[in-house]
């Protein structure tokens, strides 16, 4: 099948029956109009990433930005909140995969953040069959007959929120003039043209997660591209409410900033704590005085998470904005009760110490969690739909708090061959084309497949990267554990024979032992699909 597209548009991939409902000459002339106006900045930003990874490598450290401490210390506040993200206590998140949206729609979460990032594998099928699966979620026609079961939308349904992908990332199968896209604007503007409208007619609107954000200079890249569409599309400025991801460090820094950007647009910040964790391994992977222990030791009390998970809450709450909480990863364990309630208490407690804490809400990656987590929230909550005006004056947060990366020990040969395992299976699952995998009994996705293989190229390299019996971790040492843990893989991935999950070990082999550091695992593996 061919679609007319815009002069100076190329389309590089099969246009398969449906997909000319998503494709349309008014849906591609935004994403050449947008990707005309913004390109030449997202390039921009994207250089200063490049510039200031060098910086920090060298030995730089972040702070507080002196010239905007004006924003900081400003009585501003966020535009008001539409009734529809008023109550986000719990929150489900998910790919775009049809009976998962389905499910999560239905889940009792009060919001369900549609993934077309981290969870998801960004092939050209995903990404078209995302957007219908959107387009039939809004108008609440989505079904699914799989095995003999028929899946559909209940009368009262989660409210959506779509998470686009992050400036970092292109559709490579679009050219406006001979260059890629982002992925990121193809993914915001299909959505808006073929569901906004619909969206306000229903009592929502149009709402955003923004990913991987490093700069408060991104979120205004956000926040014009959001002004330009409402102006095409004819829509109220301040339609469009976007919650920012604070998933880096560097982000960190510029909590308020980011606000201010996004004012009129704002839906609040949510703590981002697995890729937060990648960011630190990676902005600081050269130091080394750096050294964390083995990812399970790192938790949310961790002294430069804690400080993290609190400065964002106080920064929310003193602009009137919503602060949702991170993901627990833990999921239910099926045909071990024992190892169940031990995964059940920890989402309990995490749930109980967001809320407890001030958070609006918080996020889980599976339907059997929204009860658990809705019940600490409701604890603490009562019937109220958030506690914004909880505003923790007490709390006091500084750029050495920020950084003070403890627990550095223990590093255990387990710890080392669970990242090596975590590594393998991830990405043999995402080359098959699956970007959300449950591995251990915890949802993995593509932030925490990045932790495993960031820290094991950092212990290489780091003095500090010792296993608590003596050895130094090296890259022999993880080269003999890959074949080893490539098969422990294998055996327990429902489709272990895949030739997904060798190329996978490669790669994984590639990316913790080369002396260059990927930035993102996904940008070279978007390459193979």
């Amino acid at each position: 099948m061919t679609i007319a597209t815009p002069a100076g548009m190329e389309i590089r991939a099969e246009i398969k029956p449906g997909y000319e409902h998503i494709l349309t000459p008014e849906a591609l002339a935004l994403v050449a109009k947008l990707s005309r106006e913004f390109e030449p900045r997202r390039q921009q930003l994207l250089a200063a990433r490049v510039e200031r990874a060098k910086r920090l490598d060298a030995g730089e450290r972040p702070d507080f930005l002196p010239e905007t401490a004006h924003i900081r210390n400003g009585d501003w506040k966020i535009a008001p909140i539409p009734k529809a993200l008023e109550c986000r206590r719990v929150e489900i998140t998910g790919p775009v995969e049809r009976k998962m949206v389905i499910n999560a729609l239905n889940s009792g979460a009060d919001s369900y953040m549609t993934d077309f990032e981290d969870s998801n594998t960004p092939n050209w099928d995903n990404q078209l069959t995302g957007q219908l699966n959107m387009r039939d979620a809004v108008r609440k026609t989505i079904s699914l007959e799989q095995n003999g079961k028929q899946y559909k939308l209940n009368d009262k349904v989660a409210t959506l929120v779509v998470r686009p992908r992050g400036w970092h990332l292109d559709e490579k199968h679009v050219l406006v003039d001979g260059k890629r896209i982002s992925g990121g604007i193809f993914d915001f503007a299909l959505f808006m043209v073929h569901n906004a409208k619909e969206q306000l007619a229903r009592g929502a609107g149009p709402y955003f997660y923004l990913p991987k954000m490093e700069s408060h200079l991104e979120a205004r890249l956000w926040n014009d591209i959001f002004v330009m569409t409402q102006n095409e599309l004819g829509l109220p400025q301040g339609t469009i409410k976007a919650t920012v991801l604070i998933e880096t460090i560097v982000a960190a820094f510029e909590m308020d900033e980011i606000l201010y950007e996004l004012r009129e647009h704002s839906a609040g910040l949510n703590a981002g704590r697995w890729d937060y964790i990648f960011s630190c391994i990676k902005k600081f992977k050269l130091d080394k005085d750096f050294c964390l222990a083995d990812r399970p030791k790192v938790t949310m009390t961790a002294p430069f998470m804690r400080a993290y998970a609190l400065l964002l809450l106080k920064t929310c709450h003193k602009r009137n904005a919503p602060a949702i909480g991170g993901m627990s990863a833990l999921i239910p364990i099926k045909n071990d009760p024992e190892k169940n309630e031990v995964a059940m208490g920890g989402v309990r407690s995490d749930k109980a110490r967001d809320a407890t804490d001030g958070y609006d809400g918080g996020w889980v990656a599976h339907p059997g969690l929204v009860d658990l987590a809705m019940t600490e929230f409701k604890k603490v909550l009562g019937d109220r739909p958030n506690q914004i005006d909880k505003l923790r004056p007490d709390v006091e947060v500084t750029a050495k708090d920020l950084l003070d990366f403890r627990p550095e020990t223990p590093i255990t040969e387990a710890g080392l061959r669970y990242n090596i395992n975590v590594g393998i299976h991830y990405l043999g699952a995402w080359l098959a084309g699956n970007g959300c995998v449950p591995i251990h009994n915890l949802m993995e996705d593509a932030a925490t497949a990045e932790i495993s293989r960031s820290q094991v190229w950092q212990w290489i390299r780091s003095p500090k990267g010792v296993l608590e019996d003596g050895r130094k971790v090296t890259a022999e040492m993880v080269r003999a554990m890959i074949p080893q843990e490539l098969a422990n893989a294998k055996a327990a991935a429902p489709n272990g024979d895949s030739p997904t999950y060798d190329r996978a070990a490669q790669i994984f082999e590639q990316m913790s032992t080369s002396e260059d550091f990927a930035e993102f695992l996904t940008l070279p593996l978007y390459e193979e699909i």
